[in-house]
């Protein structure tokens, strides 16, 4: 009766092939990890945290900003002439009105002014003072 199991149970592979094959796994491990597996170099994660916190910053400056432009004494003038203003031009404008500026910062948040003008342009009509635009403790 000849052998049932086949040749498959007799090859013995070398050191030499186990060693190439763990390192072919490895390699093959790591490049699907960093290119489908969402893995990153900490680097690449230290450039990604910078991004957020700019982010966040310039996020959290506009909402301040929209909330002084709003409570504003001349408000409706200023939204008309902002959105007179060309698109490139609305930084400098919210920049020059002293909206997007912070009590304890010095100079200016990047990307902050833009954002506040992208908000405020897209408003229909100013919110009523005391209604949307309060700030709250929540």
């Amino acid at each position: 009766m000849p052998n049932s199991r086949g040749r498959w149970s007799d090859y013995r592979p070398s050191k030499t092939l186990w060693a190439w094959s763990i390192v072919g796994a490895s390699a093959l491990t790591m490049a699907l990890g960093f290119t489908w597996g969402g893995w990153t170099t900490s680097g690449r994660a230290t450039v990604m945290t910078d991004i957020a916190v700019r982010n966040a910053k310039a996020d959290l400056v506009a909402e301040i900003c929209v909330h002084n432009f709003v409570t504003a004494n001349n408000a409706q003038e200023n939204l008309k002439a902002l959105q007179a203003k060309s698109s490139w031009q609305r930084d400098d404008f919210i920049d020059e009105g002293g909206w997007a500026k912070i009590a304890g910062i010095e100079g200016t948040i990047t990307n902050a002014a833009d954002a506040c003008a992208d908000q405020l342009v897209k408003l229909k009509e100013l919110p009523q003072s005391g209604g949307e635009a309060a700030v709250t403790d929540s």
